[in-house]
């Protein structure tokens, strides 16, 4: 049972699951199976997408850029989007609309960045579009997943399945499982 999608920060150096380039070209050859790579991006300059342009990732997700921005970035590498809204009030969740015509996937996650930090995740839960809406911002693998279905298509629960930083391969098992049961998969 893969992970939908894994996540690469290639640009934003304070991050502890930051990954400098040459490590990851060599991750990018593993087997992903069913698996999406994408490429976490913190207010790209033009000299970080031209490293990253060959990669083969299947989205870049993108914080702190305008729709104008994320626009051309779209036309330009020819890849899909995950528009990540940090959010710490309802004003912030709206900025979703700004980026209806250019996103694949919406993110919203608190304003943290590098730190696990969480917001309150019923200020996106009657939230209505078109486009999958994906939740992170400090989702731990003992909260009540179940929950999580009325507010969100998608589950970025990143630093929930670390232990002093690094991925912990029973945590992710665990959560794993979780998720066959509420989709019925077992």
């Amino acid at each position: 049972y893969p992970p939908e999608f894994i996540g690469f920060i290639s640009n934003y150096k304070k991050s502890n699951r930051y990954v400098e380039i040459n490590k990851l070209k060599k991750l990018l050859r593993i087997d992903k199976k069913k698996s999406k790579y994408v490429c976490v991006l913190v207010k790209p300059t033009s000299e970080d997408l031209e490293m990253i342009k060959k990669l083969p990732f299947d989205y870049y997700q993108i914080y702190d850029l305008n729709e104008n921005e994320i626009k051309k970035i779209k036309e330009k590498y020819k890849i899909k989007i995950i528009m990540a809204i940090t959010v710490k009030n309802k004003e912030d969740v709206l900025k979703y609309l700004n980026y209806r015509d250019t996103a694949d996937i919406f993110l919203f996650d608190s304003k943290g960045y590098e730190k696990s930090m969480s917001f309150d995740h019923n200020l996106i839960k009657n939230l209505r579009t078109d486009i999958d809406i994906m939740l992170a911002g400090n989702i731990q693998i003992d909260d009540e997943l179940d929950n999580y279905k009325e507010i969100t298509d998608i589950i970025d629960i990143s630093g929930g399945l670390e232990t002093s930083g690094l991925k912990d391969i029973s945590k992710i098992n665990i959560f794993l499982n979780k998720i066959k049961l509420i989709n019925n998969e077992t």
